[in-house]
């Protein structure tokens, strides 16, 4: 008896030759990047396998997967960060919810499932999404007024195309919105099928713009219609998961500092509330960029490559000792013999920040930045004795969202810094930095002086000083609107951040040229001698028919508009649009999921091409109907002699 396996995959299953960000202290960086370098995920599609048992993955080594560690986190309600919309996540949770899973088994590789995580309810629950495809590929052919044969045809692809199958969030053709706005919720691909949605909206109002017998007031219906069928609703639903996202995950987890620090502070478990409250000359702190999607302001001992070649600055959106700094004054100002007095930062005080772990004093001077040449460089320069005015930096208060004072508070007070002698600002606009970076986000001084610019405004987030009080347990509620944006935001920055390492061959990446002719594969997991291994390859008749399909259907097509400009009839009017709506639909939609890969700079895999091949599928059922059906004319009810261009070969007697 032959039953599905299921298994979520991701980098995480892969050995040692994976990708890694390259620096010091970037466990957290290189986690997110293992795992999103490759991989077949819950949040658009779930791999399948086929073994004689389900019970039989008990005795083998389980594959980690991020989509049940994420769960995990949502079972036990601990904030996370990922690049992809929260979704995926949430449905492999409800899995595990429903299955009892209590999310404290960590799914490492090489460990054999507990007695307690039912595993089997967890894989049948994700697998029948997977097998939905078939119905609802079905559905979506009859829906493109497929021939009987033609639908027959995409449901036995569909399975067929892989040993594993894609979810039901790619499946769905452009016109089902419910498809439409979920596949948005799992993964921002689903954006294409919007795209896809879009243009044909806009054609078909172009139409109806064209009837001269409609109605004013019902073509008005049609605008308001589809405004919020397929703008308003979409943006709503996508903020619903958001909601439920940031209901759920109401404690301190490994996913905080991609968020502000108010957000931060509201978390169960969070220490934000112990800060003391108000700043003084010796604390040390971290400083966070409160622009959307803005990181931690971070130092460590490697150095530009160009321009000063001192100390590289940047912002780093993890939990980090190179994410500390004191607080000095200027080496000019008096100091008190008192070592326990106590003097409190003001606005308008010019201070310098010094590095904890390096010793080195922020700094700017006139050296355009590595990537924004418009700025001047932010650097590491000189210790606590040796350095110049360029260490200098004024503070300047923005406002506090709590109170009004003219001292620095922790967590609610906005402040800029401005250069004492170049009189720019510390900016940080989410501009990443290149592989000798760490691919994190440059610092820069900006000229400019923009104060309602949110990326120069910053915010004390951690703060220590012995001399100082805690400030005991507060109420800090953030506004949602604020954390949707923000991390939106930092999903996207991150995910851009993904990109490959030149110095490390990665074997499972692979190039969207690869994709159409299936010229790889994809190692699953560890290619060890001793363990249970899986590759995913496309069937090459599925693979190979869709791609052959584009391009035959568009000499098709020029063979028609051919035929058509030089006055014959092949189709009536009624079949011609039909011919030309489901080659759009296959074709524009295969090129909006396909050629954007070409030009990301991010890493590539062959996963990636799973939303494209579901509408080459549909283009190979068109064609080979179209092909097979359309030449061959029962019931003629025209004279003979019009068929005489289908008269290929002398023994075809249709025409005398």
């Amino acid at each position: 008896m032959t039953s599905v396996r299921l298994d979520v995959w991701s980098s995480d299953d892969f050995d040692d030759s994976r990708n890694r960000f390259v620096g010091n202290s970037f466990s957290e960086m290189d986690n997110l990047k293992r795992r999103h370098t490759t991989t077949t995920q819950t949040q658009g599609y779930e791999p399948v396998s086929f073994e004689p048992d389900i019970d039989y993955a008990k005795t083998q080594k389980p594959q980690r997967s991020p989509s049940t560690k994420f769960a995990s986190h949502y079972l036990k309600q601990e904030f996370y960060f990922d690049v992809h919309p929260p979704l995926g996540k949430m449905i492999v949770a409800l899995a595990g919810l429903i299955a009892g899973y209590d999310g404290y088994f960590d799914f490492t590789s090489g460990s054999k499932y507990p007695d307690n995580v039912n595993y089997v309810v967890m894989r049948i629950f994700l697998a029948s999404f997977g097998a939905w495809m078939v119905p609802l590929a079905y559905f979506t052919a009859i829906e493109l007024d497929f021939s009987q044969h033609a639908v027959f045809l995409v449901a036995l692809m569909i399975p067929h195309t892989f040993a594993s199958v894609v979810s039901f969030f790619w499946t769905r053709c452009c016109y089902s919105l419910l498809s439409r706005l979920f596949s948005v919720c799992v993964k921002w691909i689903g954006l294409f099928v919007t795209a896809l949605v879009g243009l044909y909206t806009i054609e078909d109002l172009w139409d109806k713009f064209g009837d001269l017998s409609m109605p004013k007031l019902l073509y008005l219906q049609h605008w308001i219609a589809r405004i919020i069928c397929l703008i308003i609703l979409p943006i709503l639903i996508y903020m619903l998961s958001f909601v439920i996202h940031f209901a759920i995950l109401t404690h301190s987890g490994p996913g905080d500092a991609q968020m502000s620090s108010l957000f931060q502070a509201g978390l169960i478990g969070n220490t934000f509330v112990e800060n003391p409250i108000e700043l003084a000359y010796g604390s040390k702190i971290t400083i966070k960029n409160m622009g959307f999607g803005g990181g931690l302001l971070h130092s460590h001992v490697q150095a530009y490559p160009v321009g000063s070649e001192q100390q590289q600055v940047t912002c780093y959106h993890h939990n980090d000792v190179n994410n500390d700094w004191f607080v000095k004054k200027t080496r000019e100002a008096p100091i008190s013999d008192n070592e326990n007095e106590v003097e409190f930062v003001h606005d308008k005080d010019t201070i310098r920040l010094l590095h904890a772990q390096t010793g080195r004093n922020l700094h700017s001077h006139q050296v355009a930045s590595p990537v924004t040449k418009s700025q001047w460089e932010v650097s590491g320069y000189g210790n606590d004795t040796i350095g110049d005015l360029n260490d200098y930096w004024v503070v300047e208060v923005v406002d506090d969202m709590y109170t009004k004072t003219d001292r620095i508070r922790s967590l609610t007070t906005r402040m800029r810094f401005r250069h004492k002698h170049l009189g720019c600002y510390l900016r940080a606009a989410n501009a990443i930095l290149p592989q000798w970076g760490f691919k994190q986000v440059e610092v820069t001084c900006d000229k400019q002086n923009n104060p309602k610019d949110l990326h120069t405004y910053w915010n004390i987030e951690r703060h220590w000083n012995d001399l100082l009080p805690s400030g005991g347990r507060a109420y800090y509620k953030s506004n949602f609107l604020n954390d949707f944006w923000h991390l939106n935001v930092a999903m996207y920055t991150t995910n851009n951040a993904l990109v490959p390492d030149p110095d490390k061959e990665d074997i499972l990446a692979s190039t969207p040229g690869q994709w159409p002719l299936l010229k790889v594969g994809l190692r699953m997991c560890s290619w060890a001698d001793d363990v249970v291994k899986f590759y995913l390859l496309g069937n090459p008749v599925v693979w190979w028919s869709g791609t052959a399909s584009l391009i035959i259907f568009v000499f098709i097509l020029l063979w028609y508009l051919a035929r058509k400009q030089r006055g014959y009839k092949d189709f009536s009017p009624a079949q011609w649009t039909h011919f030309l709506f489901v080659g759009k639909v296959c074709a524009i939609g295969w090129l909006l999921h396909y050629l954007p890969f070409w030009i990301m700079g991010r890493v590539t895999y062959l996963h990636h091409y799973f939303p494209a091949l579901y509408f080459s599928i549909l283009m190979a059922a068109f064609v080979t109907d179209h092909l097979t059906s359309s030449y061959i004319a029962f019931g003629i009810d025209y004279p003979a002699s019009e068929l005489k261009g289908r008269k290929w070969f002398e023994t075809w007697n249709i025409v005398d």
